[in-house]
């Protein structure tokens, strides 16, 4: 999620230490059923049809139970009973639900939370950030454009125990995607008890997911999940209890892991460096990107292509991971990751789309030389704006980093002025959505392993696309990709590669690195991994 799907968790540092005493906190848990797992900060909401990021999405997967589940890289039933049937057209699914499937509150899960968690969602009212993601489902489109009801979206319960999804066009990706919180269930009676405070505390909440949230009020740093006894797959949930816990001071993630009240710690930086001897250290390459968004409507002068690219190419992303983020990550030539969507052939998209790129290398004196052309072209000998992200210190770092890298463009008849501005992860996340900032370091994580959940945000008209970069060629070649080549394998890649690099080509927005969280873990706590989608799935953890 992920979306501000899918928005990535802010990173967190640990402070460099003497590490001699690392691989000791994995005998020191004694608790063999309940995990402490760090968070870069609060969760935002607990209503599917309104989540953004990828906390929020983790909690969701925690507790609610979709129609399919991944489980590592394989596509499983969860609320459904088998993968679904599909039509010869491919435009519908039918799904059969899992009978005495309950919520936590004993009622039992029916088709129909489906059609009313989905058509809730989608409907304008809601003002849900995702509700592009149904495009695709009959009648989405016009129900987005306000020319048809909610109640008309393709989705019915034949039976409590039946679903159907009709199609306006063929979607190859559909069961992946559906595996995003956005297509959760939610009960009916629970949402008109509790009204505009659904989802803001636990008290208006029900699951039929692995687990239920304990006291959780909106603002709290910890937050805890037990075992749901009504989950149908519950006797093969392993960890009884999950404690988040939101860390941004450096040390207090390390000294929470070295002193074993935390079985799993992100680190960065020199600590990260030391720590790749502990017993506990791991690497975790995610299918997620970090990028720069330039405001294109507040800036007048981002609109200036070489501008753009100039800012691009000031930037040395192999220099930056090693001094600032030192934990596994990778420079990005384009938003789409590596190790994500691979062909039949074995071929990587990332790297078929990043051919030909070159405005991710760093060359500071052909970007000084481009800034000052843009900037001519653009009327202007003075520049000046603020980079925008959170307030963790790996963010602050990167944002130091950035302002020195960026500001390097400076010269004689192009002044330039960077500043910068740390603010909590969910006030960034505000003024991002408001298109209050002049530039943002963002971030995306997979909502399911295809490249279109990456593209898609930077069409002319998608809501997340908060820069308001356009280009009427890249909206036509997603378009294709999702209507007339979306059966033809080698003519959707085509489309998709061919976007990315009209977008990496403008800078449309500017890739920085896909991220590589390195992790210290408890040795004990085995099956932790991120699945395609980003989240980790707590049913295949144990401890051994």
């Amino acid at each position: 999620m992920k979306s501000k799907s899918v928005m990535l968790m802010a990173m967190v540092t640990t402070m460099v230490a003497l590490l001699a005493a690392c691989g000791s906190s994995s005998s020191s848990i004694s608790k063999k059923s309940a995990v402490t797992y760090m968070q870069g900060d609060v969760l935002q909401t607990m209503d599917p049809a309104m989540a953004t990021d990828v906390i929020s999405g983790q909690t969701m997967t925690d507790v609610y139970s979709g129609l399919l589940r991944w489980n590592k890289t394989k596509l499983e039933p969860d609320m459904a009973a088998k993968l679904p049937t599909v039509s010869k057209d491919q435009k519908t699914y039918t799904f059969t639900l899992r009978k005495g499937a309950k919520w936590s509150d004993g009622k039992e899960v029916t088709a129909q939370d489906f059609v009313y968690a989905w058509k809730r969602a989608v409907d304008p009212k809601q003002k849900s950030e995702y509700a592009y993601i149904f495009s695709g489902v009959k009648n989405a489109d016009d129900i987005l454009a306000g020319k048809k009801t909610a109640s008309t979206l393709g989705i019915k319960a034949l039976s409590k125990t039946k679903l159907q999804v009709q199609l306006d066009k063929v979607m190859p990706y559909f069961e992946k995607m559906i595996t995003l919180q956005t297509f959760d269930p939610v009960e009916k009676s629970a949402v008109i008890k509790a009204g505009s405070k659904f989802g803001t505390n636990a008290n208006t909440l029900t699951y039929n997911g692995p687990y239920k949230l304990g006291k959780w009020t909106g603002s709290e740093n910890t937050w805890t999940e037990t075992k749901n006894s009504q989950y149908w797959n519950a006797k093969k949930v392993s960890i009884k209890k999950i404690k988040y816990q939101v860390i941004k001071e450096n040390n207090t993630a390390y000294n929470l892991y070295t002193s074993g009240k935390a079985d799993d710690v992100t680190v960065t930086g020199d600590t990260a460096a030391q720590a790749k001897n502990d017993k506990g250290y791991k690497v975790v390459k995610q299918n997620a990107t970090y990028y720069l968004v330039p405001n294109l409507t507040k800036i007048p002068a981002f609109r200036n292509q070489k501008i753009r690219q100039a800012i691009s190419m000031s930037i040395n992303r192999a220099e930056f991971i090693k001094k600032v983020l030192g934990n596994g990550s990778v420079p990005s030539k384009t938003v789409v990751p590596e190790d994500m969507m691979i062909s039949s052939g074995g071929e990587d998209f990332a790297t078929d789309a990043s051919k030909g790129i070159t405005n991710s290398n760093y060359d500071l004196k052909k970007a000084k030389t481009l800034f000052k052309e843009g900037m001519k072209e653009a009327g202007l000998s003075d520049l000046s704006f603020t980079m925008l992200s959170d307030d963790t210190d790996t963010a602050k770092s990167t944002l130091d980093y950035l302002q020195s890298a960026v500001s390097a463009l400076s010269q004689d008849g192009a002044k330039l002025t960077v500043k910068t501005k740390s603010v909590p992860f969910k006030t960034r996340l505000a003024l991002s959505t408001s298109g209050d900032f002049d530039m943002v370091i963002s971030a995306w994580s997979a909502d399911f392993p295809d490249a279109i959940s990456f593209l898609a945000m930077f069409t002319s008209d998608n809501s997340s696309n908060d820069g308001k970069w356009s280009n009427k060629q890249y909206d036509e070649l997603i378009a294709a990709s999702k209507s007339t080549d979306a059966t033809n394998t080698k003519k959707r890649w085509s489309d998709l590669v061919k976007a990315d690099q009209i977008l990496a080509k403008d800078s449309g927005v500017i890739p920085l690195y896909q991220l590589g969280a390195a992790h210290l873990r408890n040795t004990k706590l085995q099956g932790v991994t991120v699945s395609p989608n980003s989240m980790i799935n707590w049913v295949e953890a144990s401890y051994k």
